[in-house]
């Protein structure tokens, strides 16, 4: 992972919400594009209604994974024999 891959995710229209999976087990979820700006060597996560941030080296993103809507996934549907 690097700048500009993430800057790439966080440019996407419509913007989609992800999680960051990181070495230590740790994970922190973007839900705003603005609130995570990629620097040189890290990301800077500003935490939603707090005065915390914090710097994550791209070496310990381990993983980026899209988190849904929060709706429940459908039920695929079955077909009826006739």
């Amino acid at each position: 992972m690097n700048a500009s891959e993430l800057r790439e995710i966080l440019e996407r229209e419509p913007f989609q919400a992800f999680r960051l999976r990181l070495t230590s087990g740790d994970a922190y979820e973007i839900h705003n594009p603005h609130l995570a700006v990629p620097m040189r060597s890290r990301l800077f996560i500003a935490i939603p209604d707090s005065d915390r941030w914090t710097l994550v080296p791209y070496l310990h993103i381990a993983a980026v994974e899209a988190i849904g809507n929060g709706r429940p996934p459908k039920a695929p549907r079955r077909r009826r024999r006739g």
